[in-house]
């Protein structure tokens, strides 16, 4: 990505298991205008379909700020041997890029966005990345995402109310697709719902007959990345150590 990217937390609609935006998600206020999804109620009861079509305007500003590998690329063409027969997974259609940098991350979205990072993708082997995705993908079919898209909305609407939206219905303005990307993407996830989006990647590796054992070794690489300036989201998210040594156990 730019050089002027800062590092947030990604945990998805996306990894989604970390990730980095621009400095504009840095500075979002998401209060007062999110277009449809005009007050708490609204936002309570948003549906699968506007989760999935505000987490693919997020998608399209993720990727028009990020340095996408293009089809000829060496990281574009290994992700297309990597995700072959991963283009659905029990309903999402699934759509991957890469974004060229050196930071150790990705993230995935509610629409089927899952984007990985090159440095991520130095570091692990394909059916490791095959982990992740399964990872990214669990957050989504296990509800994580659709539950914080319906709490950022429905704190903006509590705080700010409904007049300062001039967007069409449905359509948001960049500065609030950043804004729900910040709070949405940006923040950490539970224990409890890592330890449910490991156990969905588990079943993902399983049905694929993707070898399980990299969900373990995934996780300890991070483990080792522990206090690395690539990958400093790992000071705030749940321990892969931890969830390193309770996937090993499902091993047996």
């Amino acid at each position: 990505m730019n050089r002027n990217r800062r590092n947030a937390i990604v945990t998805l609609p996306g990894l989604v298991i970390l990730g980095t935006y621009p400095a504009l998600a840095q500075k979002f206020d998401i209060g007062g205008a999110i277009g449809a999804a005009t007050d708490a109620t609204k936002a309570a009861t948003l549906s699968d379909a506007e989760v999935r079509n505000y987490a693919s305007q997020m998608a399209a500003l993720a990727d028009k700020q990020a340095k996408i590998a293009p089809a000829g690329d060496k990281y574009a063409q290994r992700l297309t041997a990597i995700t072959s027969g991963m283009t659905e997974d029990q309903g999402l259609k699934l759509n991957y890029k890469v974004y060229l940098t050196k930071e150790v991350n990705a993230f995935a979205m509610a629409d089927g966005t899952i984007r990985f990072y090159s440095g991520l993708m130095d570091m692990m082997t394909d059916d490791e990345l095959r982990y992740v995705a399964g990872h990214e993908i669990g957050h989504v079919k296990s509800g994580h995402t659709k539950k914080r898209m319906q709490t950022a909305l429905a704190t903006s609407a509590a705080q700010k109310g409904l007049a300062a939206s001039n967007t069409k219905a449905g359509v948001l303005a960049d500065s609030q697709l950043g804004n729900l990307i910040a709070q949405v993407v940006k923040a950490q996830h539970s224990q409890s719902n890592e330890r449910e989006a490991d156990d969905y990647s588990m079943q993902f590796m399983s049905r694929r007959k993707y070898d399980r054992k990299a969900c373990v070794t995934a996780l300890e690489k991070l483990v080792k990345l522990s206090g690395s300036s690539e990958a400093n989201w790992l000071s705030t998210h749940p321990s892969p150590k931890e969830r390193a040594d309770r996937m090993r156990k499902q091993l047996a």
